[in-house]
């Protein structure tokens, strides 16, 4: 028994102390070979015997766990030892992150119509036919519908097209004057480098008492916003047609690639189409019952934007969350 005490207290790891228990008290240990051995001592003497065999197991447990405690206490030291951390070294570089160039794009044209009193308005994603098409002087049958590549969720709901319906829904909920901008997510059928089936839009509108507001309010305003975003650029407004808006101009500046020389992106002409604009068609006030007003409408692709400022030739690359592209907008 004293060799056995011995063994165990000086063993010094708790794997050591496992293979030791299992030696003494497992089931082919040297108890369980001093236990068989009743069977073969005389039935006066098996009281004595079991008597002392229980108290040598009972008094070898005791110093078992008592060295198993010991054991563990100085394992778990070693370990918090080794997971110290010190407090007063220099962490690493913590890596900053970003917004999303769209989401900047975004924010950047905002900051410039609310710096000039625009509200900022928005409205659901889910329309209907009426306020996406035609309120905005849409009807059905009109081939106009077709450039929109709709995705009908049936009922007459569909998902917006365009942003123009917050207009629709700001002037059915209010008198003129109107101020105000409509950001926010559009969807359309559509997947290739310069379109994708979400994007998004800032379309503007002002509305006044007749005569107040003019298709020269929306050129000042417009060539200004467009030297907010691009610099010194050239701004040109060409005819076009939308029929919510009459007369219709589309809006160009001068390529900012080869600085209007032509070249691969602007397809040689030096110029690049920005946005859409005009002055509100009278038909789209008479479908919200305004009269005796008039405005101007204005809307652009925010990813377009962004893909100009921050030369991304994909559209796509914008929503694929490529770490390698999205890291360099830090």
């Amino acid at each position: 028994m004293e060799d056995l005490k011995s063994k165990i207290v000086s063993t010094t790891n708790l794997d050591d102390l496992e293979t030791l228990r299992v030696t003494i008290f497992g089931k082919k240990g040297v108890l369980a070979a001093e236990f068989a051995k009743l069977k073969d001592i005389a039935p006066e003497k098996k009281r004595d015997f079991a008597k002392e065999l229980n108290e040598t197991k009972a008094a070898l447990t005791e110093v078992f766990e008592k060295q198993k405690a010991k054991l563990e206490a100085a394992a778990l030291e070693e370990k918090l030892a080794k997971e110290v951390i010190d407090v007063s070294l220099f962490g690493y570089e913590a890596t900053k992150g970003s917004l999303h160039p769209v989401k900047a794009t975004m924010d950047k044209i905002i900051d410039y119509f609310t710096a000039l009193n625009f509200s900022v308005e928005s409205g659901p994603l889910v329309e209907n036919d009426f306020t996406n098409f035609e309120a905005l002087n849409l009807p059905k049958n009109h081939p106009a519908r077709e450039m929109q590549d709709t995705f009908f969720l049936g009922d007459g709901q569909l998902l917006r097209t365009h942003t123009s319906p917050v207009q629709i829904r700001t002037m059915m909920d209010r008198k003129p004057p109107i101020r105000m901008i409509a950001p926010g997510a559009v969807f359309r059928r559509d997947y290739d480098l310069t379109h994708t089936p979400m994007f998004h839009q800032v379309e503007g509108l002002v509305v006044d008492k007749r005569g107040v507001v003019s298709f020269a309010n929306l050129k000042a305003i417009l060539t200004d916003f467009l030297h907010y975003m691009f610099g010194d650029v050239e701004v040109r407004f060409r005819p076009s047609f939308f029929p919510f808006t009459e007369p219709s101009t589309e809006v160009d500046i001068s390529c900012i690639f080869c600085e209007g020389e032509g070249c691969r992106v602007c397809s040689h002409t030096g110029w690049l189409e920005v946005l859409g604009s005009g002055v509100v068609d009278p038909n789209v006030f008479k479908a919200v019952g305004y009269e005796d007003v008039s405005g101007y409408a204005f809307g652009l692709g925010v990813e377009r934007f962004a893909m100009l400022l921050h030369r991304v030739p994909d559209l796509r690359s914008m929503f694929e969350g490529d770490i390698r592209l999205l890291e360099q907008f830090r």
